[in-house]
């Protein structure tokens, strides 16, 4: 049986030499898998250096950013570095016409003028603990999925409590290789997080929607933001008596650059991959849910981009909306180009042979891959349908995900309970956020369009009756009256019925048409959609916990865990790449693009004049490269997704040397298969951060609290 797989893994798809740089790794297990690997590829550190408990490492410079991005700590007063489009919610909310941040960047000249960001956290990873005996230890093999489940939740909810009774820290646990393994993560989360600085939207998102997921990049996609504590360094609520942070590390950084073929690390919280999926699942996703969701979001952006060309209040309110329904939509077509190109269904193909050859004999595994394909047979049509459901009256139709928000409110009034006045309190403020940002027009457009594409596309049975109800031709004429007659489209009215609260004024928006639509979708997908698709998806996760497993045992090779937004590193090198026959790509960038790029008529080409004078001039200061050049991006072969956004790129000796924001497009299949080939994830240089701060904002106070090195070369505040 070794002979029959060695012989399919050579011969066919090579794994452990594709594996060598392929892989988002758990700090806490460097030392036992990927050490000396590092160290061959370059690295000058331990695995000790990147992941202690014992003393202070790489990790305790790394923080979740919110939630929903990377940032690193970059000097010994709490500074975080992470990227522009993290920041980019923050900076939106504290603009206005009068003051505005996201076409004229902020800089805070001292720590009074940081703003405040409620509801912005910085978790920081203290320790990993395996754990995966204490959780599935002594559990039957002949309980339900349920009964299963039930138990686990159980050890988890027990073993998190235990971890951090008496303490401020916090925990979760989270399963790996589909529920083979179990992890524990020990944190310390920071809730006075305040905006230090951000370049304008010309830097910070220079090449727009046109240059996302692509190379070359000459973007400085970079924000500033500062943790504070209380006075024993410790987390707390905002006050005005707490001060800047003192780190345990902080990242110092490399004025030296890198060359070709130099190591890299990522080091961040990657979100979501699914690298193990089948080539069933693949097929479906490149054929029918990523073309489907493409042709939404394209409808979506060009009604958003009509409304905010024609009015600067709106372009100002929807920027973060657009950028964010953009980013998917660019990203799903470069996954469909990536995996054509890859030819990734015939590879899973073949790995699945090689799977079933290696299993032959073992009764466990016998009809697995057809178990699969059933599944997804079956989970087809409501896969479409949740996507549609998703994409339209959940995420892009705003008049609806506001009746939703009053939902809780109207049940707790059916059932009889009390309102409390804190209840009435966050819905106002999630109405008046609602409002910052919402354009009426804009929103009524958004529903013409996609409304009659749910009507047109989606089959009845998963459509509410309003709208299969609805006449084709008067379906316009409907919506219209839809908006007319809704009180979600007036926060006046919605105000002061928080304000003057009844719960017999509150049962009158039962009836509002919005109110009731939103409730059929919701119950349509709550009967008719979810229910099958939660079952057939999780039979299809049991499927993969034993399909994953028999690949670990049979078909041997270093497997890493798929993201799920915990700590991970990936490492690989400086290098560029081939996208396409005779076209061969650098792995840097410099100011020089920048201004070939140039065009004041494109909004995502644009530049403020201060930057042209000094790329002109050549005003670089210390942080050029030797050949007098600005180097702007460079792109490495690091594994990264979703979530590594802000994360650091570090050098074999633990020094930063640029700012993970993206990857290119063809690589972005990398959520689902990855191929050094082809996925190069992209950085924003450093030295061009540093250049943006000192010399174009002129605020190089905060080039001064962080620590500069060279290979001959250290700065004073040594780290």
């Amino acid at each position: 049986m070794k002979k029959i797989v060695t012989l399919l893994l050579s011969a066919v798809i090579s794994v452990s030499g594709i594996h060598a740089k392929e892989g988002m790794w758990l700090p806490l297990l460097l030392k036992s898998l990927n050490e000396a690997d590092m160290q061959h590829m370059g690295l000058k550190l331990s695995a000790e250096d990147i992941y202690s408990v014992n003393q202070s490492s790489l990790k305790d410079a790394v923080v979740s950013f919110g939630g929903f991005c990377t940032g690193e700590i970059i000097s010994n007063k709490g500074l975080i570095l992470t990227n522009h489009h993290c920041g980019y919610g923050r900076i939106q909310s504290h603009s206005s016409v009068e003051k505005d941040y996201l076409t004229n960047g902020f800089w805070a000249k001292n720590h009074k003028e940081e703003l405040l960001n409620p509801g912005l956290t910085a978790t920081f990873i203290v320790r990993m603990e395996d754990v995966t005996k204490h959780i599935l230890n002594g559990i039957e093999n002949d309980l339900s999925s349920n009964e299963r489940e039930a138990v686990i939740s159980n050890r988890i909810d027990s073993i998190t409590k235990a971890a951090t009774s008496d303490s401020h820290y916090g925990a979760y646990i989270r399963p790996f290789f589909y529920g083979n393994e179990y992890y524990m993560f020990i944190t310390e989360t920071f809730k006075d997080i305040r905006m230090v600085g951000a370049p304008p939207s010309s830097i910070g998102k220079f090449g727009g929607d046109t240059d996302n997921w692509m190379w070359p990049r000459h973007t400085g996609d970079f924000s500033l933001f500062r943790i504070y504590a209380d006075s024993f360094n410790m987390p707390a609520e905002y006050s005005e008596n707490n001060v800047p942070y003192t780190p345990k590390h902080y990242f110092p950084i490399s004025l030296d650059g890198y060359q070709q073929g130099d190591f890299t690390m990522v080091y961040g919280f990657p979100g979501r991959t699914q690298e193990y999926l089948t080539s069933y699942a693949i097929e479906q996703i490149k054929e029918l849910i990523n073309p489907a969701q493409i042709d939404i979001r394209a409808e979506a952006l060009k009604v958003m981009q009509k409304h905010m060309k024609s009015s600067d209040e709106v372009r100002i309110k929807y920027a973060s909306k657009y950028a964010s329904v953009s980013n998917y939509w660019k990203k799903w077509i470069g996954e469909n180009r990536g995996l054509q190109k890859a030819d990734a269904i015939e590879m899973k193909l073949q790995l699945e042979d090689a799977f079933v050859a290696a299993t032959k004999d073992v009764e466990e595994f016998d009809k697995l891959l057809d178990g699969f394909r059933v599944r997804y047979d079956s989970i087809e049509k409501y896969a479409l349908a949740r996507a549609y459901f998703v994409e339209i009256p959940y995420r892009k139709i705003e008049i609806i995900g506001l009746a939703n928000v009053f939902k809780s409110l109207i049940g707790q009034v059916k059932s009889g309970e009390e309102v409390e006045a804190a209840s009435l309190d966050k819905l106002k403020a999630q109405v008046a956020s609602h409002f910052k940002d919402y354009d009426l027009s804009t929103d009524k457009d958004l529903s013409q369009v996609l409304l009659r594409k749910y009507k047109l596309e989606v089959p009845a049975n998963f459509t509410p009756a309003i709208l299969t109800e609805m006449d084709l031709d008067q379906l316009e004429e409907e919506i219209n009256k839809l908006y007319e007659k809704s009180d979600f489209t007036n926060k006046e009215e919605l105000m002061n019925l928080l304000n003057d609260f009844s719960p017999k004024k509150l049962l009158k928006l039962e009836k509002d048409p919005a109110y009731v639509l939103m409730e059929q979708f919701w119950n349509r997908y709550n009967n008719q959609i979810k229910p099958q698709y939660n079952q057939l998806s999780a039979e299809i996760d049991s499927l993969s916990k034993i399909y994953l497993a028999g690949l670990r045992i049979y078909v041997p090779d270093k497997y890493y865990p798929d993201a799920n937004a915990t700590l991970r590193l990936a490492y690989g090198k400086v290098e560029g790449f081939n996208p396409s026959d005779a076209v061969e790509y650098s792995y840097f960038t410099d100011a020089e693009g920048i201004i070939e790029k140039y065009n004041p008529e494109s909004d995502d080409f644009d530049l403020p004049e201060r930057l042209i004078e000094l790329i002109e001039n050549k005003n670089y200061g210390p942080y050029a490269r030797e050949d007098g050049q600005m180097p702007v991006c460079f792109i490495s072969s690091n594994h990264t997704t979703g979530g590594n956004s802000g994360s650091p790129i570090i050098n074999a000796k633990g020094e930063l040397i640029g700012l993970n924001f993206d990857r290119n497009w063809e690589g972005t299949m990398s959520d689902i298969n990855y191929d050094i080939d082809q996925c190069r994830n992209i950085g924003v240089d450093i030295r061009y951060v540093l250049f943006i701060i000192d010399k174009f904002a002129n605020a190089k106070h905060l080039v001064d609290e962080m620590t500069l090195v060279t290979s001959t070369k250290i700065s004073p505040d040594e780290n």
